[in-house]
């Protein structure tokens, strides 16, 4: 009797041990979104004029996309699509809230949905977001209540970088006339202001009913954003380290205002525009901010058990920031490629290959369930079906195998759908038959619109699209 006790006693050790030692090796999850950064600006992503080393040493460790696309070519929509893991339009978050908007009662993610940040802390994860969360302003949709036991950042859209009369950056604004009343560009008499009349608009109010929190409580912040959202995001990984956490870095950079720290934009005075100077001290400001993080998963030992993902909430806005999306068409608030194709990112050592560029199109949808596969967690019972897929999983097959057969995009009556290197895009304000027909494979720039040449392919894709739309939930609000 006592062989078989022994034995049961070593198997039931074993399993123990294996158990812990799964619990113990369950992957960390640094998420770190940059706003509005464009697919053709990072080095790793072709860029030339604007050195990023520390964002292309992730990507020579990591796995590069060169198809990863987000669901919105807002920042709203988007990060709702990004967090949930199914498309936002499923749950009528269509559209981007700005300013005032922001703080109406019915603004922010549904309460229906679940963020994978709620499933990880309710499997043991420690969870933090660090930066702007643009899902809703008021009580019942803070981040404390979608999934995150810490927070450190803004609600609304976008924040200054650094509190005013800003001395520490030089700052342009977007004005609708000059202080002479005149059209064009007007630099102040020290430098530090540049005022621009080029987008017919003034510089929004990001900072009005917009402080920066600390939990629930606003605080008072003296260090760039850029730098205080890296310390931030340092001191929760020293904290955490002895156990899986999950961080939600969601820098503010590079979105407007257009606002360099000095010490950043002397490093770029070769650069002639002073637009383009500001932004190139913003992105490089950005990459040492990412630096610092993952220097930080090094010194803290976790960096071999952490996934790492990188990516842009849209596309550039090029008259805006200046921003490149090259070589695609088009930028923010398009369906154009230059729109909604993003650089993507992800490091896992032993797991995603290292410096390995991987052409099938993925989406921001996929980055859930890949998260919560590596995690070894499943979703609430009941919980909403995902729309996107584990990619670790998915990846691992043949090459030929796409990872989606269908891509989709609607906002109001914009719209566009990819599928295969086929891909259909319609404009708001044209009329509803005005699609248009691209060959990405051929014509990865969509210069010639073949809508006229493949009418058969024309009235499939058209024929999916609105399939798609119909199993969507329209918006109460009105597209603004």
């Amino acid at each position: 009797m006592a062989r078989p006790v022994v034995t049961l006693l070593i198997f039931l050790t074993l399993a123990s041990a294996e158990l812990a030692e799964a619990k113990q090796t369950r992957p960390n999850i640094v998420l770190i979104l940059a706003d509005d950064l464009g697919y053709g600006e990072l080095g790793c992503y072709g860029g030339r004029e604007i050195p990023t080393p520390h964002i292309d040493e992730l990507a020579a460790q990591g796995t590069r996309f060169t198809s990863g696309y987000v669901t919105a070519p807002y920042c709203a929509a988007s990060r709702a699509g990004l967090l949930t893991g199914r498309y936002q339009t499923r749950f009528g978050f269509e559209f981007n809230p700005i300013g005032a908007a922001n703080a109406e009662w019915d603004t922010g993610l549904p309460l229906t949905e679940t963020t994978f940040a709620d499933v990880l802390r309710d499997n043991g994860y420690a969870t933090a977001l660090v930066g702007k969360w643009h899902l809703g302003a008021t009580a019942r949709f803070h981040p404390y209540r979608r999934g995150f036991d810490e927070f450190f950042g803004f609600l609304h859209e976008g924040h200054f970088y650094v509190p005013p009369p800003w001395h520490s950056a030089t700052t342009w604004l977007r004005r609708k006339a000059l202080p002479d009343g005149s059209q064009g560009r007007w630099i102040s008499p020290d430098g530090k202001i540049i005022w621009s009349t080029h987008m017919g608009y003034r510089e929004p109010d990001y900072n009005a009913n917009n402080p920066l929190l600390r939990g629930s409580q606003p605080v008072t912040e003296n260090e760039n954003l850029t730098d205080a959202f890296a310390r931030e995001a340092v001191s929760f990984i020293e904290r955490h380290r002895a156990q899986p956490f999950f961080l939600y870095l969601a820098y503010n950079a590079v979105h407007s205002p257009l606002q360099a720290d000095d010490r950043y934009l002397q490093r770029y005075e070769h650069i002639e525009d002073i637009q383009r100077r500001i932004f190139a001290a913003m992105l490089g400001h950005l990459d040492e901010s990412v630096g610092r993080v993952l220097a930080a998963l090094e010194q803290q030992g976790v960096s071999d058990n952490t996934l790492v993902v990188f990516l842009s909430d849209n596309g550039g806005p090029t008259r805006e920031l200046t921003s490149s999306n090259a070589p695609l068409r088009g930028g923010k608030g398009q369906f154009y490629e230059g729109g909604i194709r993003i650089p993507m990112i992800m490091k896992w050592p032993g797991r995603f290959p290292a410096g390995k560029s991987e052409h099938r199109a993925v989406i921001s949808l996929d980055i859930a369930p890949t998260v919560l596969g590596a995690a070894h967690v499943e979703h609430r019972k009941g919980q909403n079906p995902l729309d996107g897929v584990d990619l670790l999983a998915t990846l691992s097959t043949n090459p030929s195998v796409p990872v989606h057969e269908t891509y989709f995009w609607r906002m109001g009556e914009s719209g566009a759908l990819r599928r295969g290197d086929w891909k259909i895009v319609r404009h708001r304000r044209r009329s509803q038959s005005d699609w248009e027909l691209y060959r990405l494979a051929e014509d990865l720039s969509e210069a010639v619109d073949l809508a006229g040449e493949q009418p058969n392919v024309l009235d499939d894709l058209v024929s999916a699209w609105e399939s798609f739309s119909a199993g969507m939930v329209r918006p109460a609000r009105s597209e603004k």
